[in-house]
């Protein structure tokens, strides 16, 4: 490392790391977690530090480690990217630490050679292909991005990292796990998890992509229902309290989101718990392990879903890995190492003590590589190991782009910058132009934020001819719009629990006729349902509310549909309309026979007696009367409506205005017979018919200026009952109603006064004492009656009225023509001019 002083650059210090390594024009760093795990105790700069000891030699990394200097060689061959220019590579080792990780950066920024007093400290390295985790690379993209050197990660997701406030120069090929997140979040809605747990690493990785995670399914109401926390480091009784954590709750979807050495343990002490019927999700990071997917973790773990990076063939690669060898490659860095892991024997040129050094046989020279079956040589299922080599691909496009100003590929170009000329700073802003397509048909490029598109394969966990196998089962990615799109093969799904999909939920679904209703301190997923209230419904499973029905409509018992509300009015098929009709004609009937009666026995003293005109006309009048109720039954229409109530009016306006003149006639009759009254031949028949015609004529003006001003009709009413609609006829204008009444009413008051004035005349006929009696019955019906048309409800009110009605005309019919029709009829003895005069005696 080096350190600008008063007199120029000056070593500070040295840091010595194994590493692999070829001058170039240009050079290009690499940091890969070739051991994976850091037992060195200091993270201290100091002038001669020792070598940070690891163990754990890692297979994938050092095949990464591979695929890069495949690339750069691949990329030096080619006479249309960065011709004449050769790149050249510098590879250091991490241990998965983020301390060693960031030895390793500033070893490849700052060079191993003392520069003069008069230059600045330029970095070794163009740019920097590293790390494998997001919190190694967190650590390397915040110290580097402050001297604009460009960091392009192969396999850290953390969301985090997308962040070019705080990692200016900062790429990757590999999706974020915002769109992680997002696929996972897919994943969980397209199968209907409402209740899941989670499992996250006490890492940047872990942390923020449950985060993540949490805030996308938030959006569909999915509720996490715990949050376990794993790392490698953790002792056994952390790993511990998680298990608990996951027996004791209800869920049957779990989330694992983290790397395969921290998720490993957990797996372990599920298994040995014998944990099964939970259905795992898991996150790129461990989901594609060969080393967890076993038939042992099976039991427990099979069927697990998740998404991983799309794979990539890459078949020119397996000649070059087979090639590796310790014998041709004597002393190169990791490569004994991994010798010795794959063949199972020492080395015998192995110039120092192995890492891994056990009691082996040492190797023969006849060992090779080029017929093992190792995983290692597996090039059909490349992921990671693509997007290594994309990142190289990628740096080596922004450099031609910025030593030749066009890009790779358009035509002969020459060079329009030296290259010792080259800053970091440039590099990075032409890696935001990086824009081409591979001989694998991959297009490559960064958006905004440095990271590529999102593209993910859905796989499952099956067991295949005893061998737990990876199926693809559909495909998550960003389009043109931004919008996401998700295809899964769900016939193709082996689930853990069957072959259902696993229900997850914390309350069942809410069937239809009821709504959720949260339970207070949990989370929105448990609630209890009740049913909807009276006029409202839920046709659909899982309603978070009731919706009310329309105002015509009423919900049904079982709460799921809104049916039509029962239009209530008085019928002819019920027993009350029935009844009402049946009494209506009997009453009309009785009038015409009575009429029938006086015209039959007109000459007679009773007949005459009584003033047969009159008579007649009060006679017809009750007909009509007792005819009007008939048009108060049936649905209102707009012609019931007028017809009803003005007929009424005018009829009983007829009707009280012949009472009217025969109580005038009886008071005259008997005045007359005072010597010297001239009165009753004052009042002869036709000032009787006047006195008729001009009271009834008044009420037939109020009831036009009713109909012409503010008429009655049809009205739905809905506030007698919830579940009816009564049908009747509004007023239109109650002032007009209450004065046709009030007319009626004026009309009986004077025909009782004048009646009760003449009630004690002598006569044994004395009309006036049952006129006197048929206007007390009408004054006591219709007085009774407005209190109770006020206060019933519905079609009570059309019945209170049709009562008032028909108890009035059948008052007045009784009490003024049953006496005569009985003299008439069963007593004719008494139809005598002396019997009516009173002078029998």
């Amino acid at each position: 490392m080096c350190l600008n002083t008063a007199f120029g650059c000056e070593l500070f210090g040295r840091f010595n790391m194994p590493s692999l390594f070829k001058q170039g024009d240009l050079m290009i760093g690499g940091i890969f977690p070739v051991f994976n795990k850091d037992i060195s105790s200091t993270s201290s700069f100091k002038r001669e530090p020792p070598g940070a000891e690891c163990t754990g030699f890692y297979m994938r990394a050092f095949r990464w480690t591979q695929v890069m200097i495949f690339a750069i060689e691949e990329i030096n061959r080619d006479a249309t990217l960065l011709p004449n220019i050769s790149l050249g590579y510098k590879i250091l080792n991490s241990c998965s630490s983020p301390p060693n990780t960031l030895r390793a950066a500033l070893t490849l920024a700052s060079g191993t050679e003392e520069k003069e007093s008069t230059s600045s400290c330029p970095p070794a390295i163009s740019a920097l292909i590293a790390e494998s985790g997001s919190s190694q690379s967190i650590a390397v993209a915040g110290t580097l991005g402050s001297f604009q050197v460009p960091v392009v990660s192969y396999f850290s997701t953390c969301a985090c990292l997308s962040d070019k406030s705080k990692y200016p120069t900062f790429f990757r090929t590999i999706p974020s796990d915002y769109y992680q997140a997002k696929a996972l979040a897919a994943l969980v809605k397209h199968f209907g998890w409402q209740w899941i747990g989670a499992i996250q690493t006490d890492s940047d990785y872990g942390r923020q992509g449950i985060l993540a995670f949490t805030k996308e399914v938030k959006k569909h109401e999915v509720c996490i229902a715990f949050v376990g926390t794993v790392y490698r480091t953790y002792k056994l009784e952390k790993y511990l309290d998680v298990v608990k954590m996951i027996k004791q709750s209800t869920v049957k979807v779990i989330l694992a989101f983290g790397s395969k050495t921290d998720i490993y343990p957990l797996m372990k002490e599920v298994v040995k718990q014998n944990i099964t019927g939970i259905q795992w999700i898991g996150s790129e990071a461990w989901i594609t392990a060969a080393s967890l997917s076993t038939p042992e973790t099976y039991r427990s773990f099979g069927g697990t879903i998740g998404t991983v990076v799309q794979k990539m063939a890459m078949p020119k690669l397996k000649p070059f890995l087979t090639n590796i060898s310790h014998y041709s490659d004597l002393g190169t860095a990791f490569v004994g190492d991994f010798w010795e892991v794959l063949t199972g024997c020492k080395p015998p040129l192995l110039g120092k003590v192995s890492r891994n050094q056990t009691k082996k046989k040492l190797c023969k020279a006849s060992e090779l590589l080029l017929n093992t079956k190792d995983a290692f040589f597996d090039i059909s299922e490349l992921r990671v190991t693509y997007n290594v080599y994309k990142a190289v691909y990628a740096v080596a496009h922004a450099l031609h782009h910025l030593v030749f100003c066009e890009p790779a590929g358009v035509k002969a170009v020459r060079p329009c910058l030296n290259l010792s000329e080259i800053q970091p700073k440039q590099v990075s802003h032409h890696l935001h132009k990086v824009n081409f397509k591979n001989d694998y048909g991959d297009t490559v490029f960064f958006d905004e934020k440095g990271d590529p598109p999102a593209s993910y394969d859905i796989i499952n966990w099956q067991l295949i001819d005893g061998q737990v196998q990876h199926v693809i089962l559909g495909h998550f990615s960003s389009t043109a719009n931004k919008n996401y799109e998700l295809s899964i093969k769900e016939e193709n799904i082996v689930w853990r629990t069957g072959t259902v999909v696993p229900k997850s939920v914390c309350s069942n679904m809410c069937p239809v006729g009821t709504r959720k209703a949260p339970i207070k301190g949990k989370p929105i997923c448990c609630f209890d349902c009740f049913p909807c209230a009276d006029g409202t419904i839920a046709n659909s499973t899982g309603s978070a509310d009731c919706t009310p029905c329309p105002q015509e409509y009423w919900s049904n018992e079982k709460r799921d549909k809104c049916i039509l509300k029962t239009i209530e009015f008085l019928s002819y098929h019920e027993p009350m309309g029935i009844a009402i009709t049946v009494v209506s004609l009997l009453g009309a009937l009785l009038s015409l026979s009575t009429m029938f009666v006086f015209i039959r026995y007109k000459e007679t003293p009773v007949i005459k007696a009584s003033n047969s005109e009159l008579s007649c006309f009060l006679l017809f009048s009750l007909f009509t009367c007792f005819l009007c109720p008939l048009t108060f039954i049936g649905r209102p229409t707009v012609w019931t409506c007028m017809l009803r109530h003005t007929a009424f009016g005018v009829t009983f306006a007829l009707c009280i205005s012949c009472v009217l003149g025969k109580t005038i006639i009886v008071v005259t009759a008997f005045k007359a017979t005072i010597p010297g009254n001239k009165v009753a031949g004052k009042f002869g028949p036709a000032q009787q018919r006047i006195i008729v015609g001009s009271c009834t004529f008044i009420q037939i003006v109020i009831c036009v200026l009713w109909l012409t001003l503010n008429p009655p009709f049809p009205d739905m009413v809905f506030r007698y009952s919830s579940t009816k609609i009564v049908s009747e006829c509004n007023t239109g204008s109650e002032a007009a109603f209450y004065a046709v009444l009030g007319y009626i009413g004026l009309l009986a008051i004077v025909c009782l006064v004048l009646a009760f004035l003449a009630r004690k005349l002598p006569d044994n006929f004395n009309e006036a004492k049952f006129i006197t009696f048929s206007m007390l019955i009408f004054c006591a019906v219709w007085i009774t009656f407005i209190p109770a048309y006020v206060s019933s409800p519905g079609k009570f009110t059309v019945a209170v009225e049709i009562f008032a009605i028909l108890s009035s005309a059948f008052g007045l019919l009784l009490s003024v023509f049953a006496p005569k029709c009985y003299i008439i009829l069963i007593k004719p003895e008494r139809n005598t001019k002396k019997h009516v005069m009173g002078k029998e005696f």
